[in-house]
């Protein structure tokens, strides 16, 4: 039925394979993603509440690159060092919200990247098919009423071929719309794991203990980083 299709039928079949091709690279894509990022964030998140000082997170945050978490904290940790040189409690409590915020905002950008593909062609395969079947149906009946028959038979074979479109349609477009709804849950998921990161870490950066300028001063910079006992603790 494919070989005896029209131009128009074949090229229809054409665009809807390439945006199969398409849809399943990205599917698997973000699966792997996807996988990497919530791995990697539940061992940063481990890693975080056993540590005592900001600096053992920032010495191995590099290994938790795929974590969105890992970006919240090097941005909040960036803006606490300008704040502080690193030691003592934070000057400008609202200016390292501001930075987890942001910080929130590009980790998901990040994941989001080309899901809106995958919306795309779950909502245009069927009409891209659907496209192709008109097109058939209406050769089917141009190709009938020149040759001037009208029985079931001369006409039932150009339109089974042209309804291949849209069942091709159909089956380019429902993987990729479940793909996308799962892949928006999960992302859902991760904005919520990320704000409670956030507001853990904000809250350990304002428990940090107050010291003293005759303290700091007569101590060195590693010495006197305060112990932050709140990574242990859920909030």
């Amino acid at each position: 039925m494919v070989t005896n299709s029209g131009p128009v039928a074949l090229a229809v079949l054409l665009v809807l394979a390439v945006a199969s091709i398409y849809s399943w690279t990205l599917i698997f894509a973000k699966m792997s993603s996807f996988s990497r990022a919530g791995k990697q964030s539940r061992r940063f998140i481990r890693t975080f509440r056993k540590a005592t000082r900001l600096q053992e997170i920032a010495a191995v945050v590099g290994d938790y690159a795929p974590s969105p978490l890992a970006l919240v904290f090097n941005e909040v940790y960036e803006t606490y060092k300008r704040q502080t040189g690193g030691y003592g409690p934070p000057v400008n409590v609202n200016a390292l919200e501001r930075s987890a915020q942001s910080a929130s905002s590009e980790a998901l950008t990040r994941l989001e990247q080309r899901l809106t593909w995958l919306a795309t062609i779950a909502s245009m395969s069927t009409f891209i098919g659907l496209f192709g079947t008109v097109m058939g149906i209406v050769d089917a009946f141009h190709g009938l009423g020149t040759a001037g028959s009208a029985t079931l038979r001369a006409v039932a074979p150009g339109i089974s071929e042209a309804l291949i479109t849209t069942a091709a349609g159909i089956f380019v477009a429902v993987p990729a719309g479940i793909a996308y709804n799962q892949f928006a849950a999960r992302l859902k998921s991760f904005a919520a794991g990320i704000d409670d990161f956030a507001r853990e870490l904000l809250n350990s950066l304002e428990e940090i203990p107050q010291r003293s300028v005759s303290q700091a001063s007569g101590r060195s910079l590693e010495s006197s980083m305060a112990p932050i006992p709140q990574f242990g603790r859920e909030v």
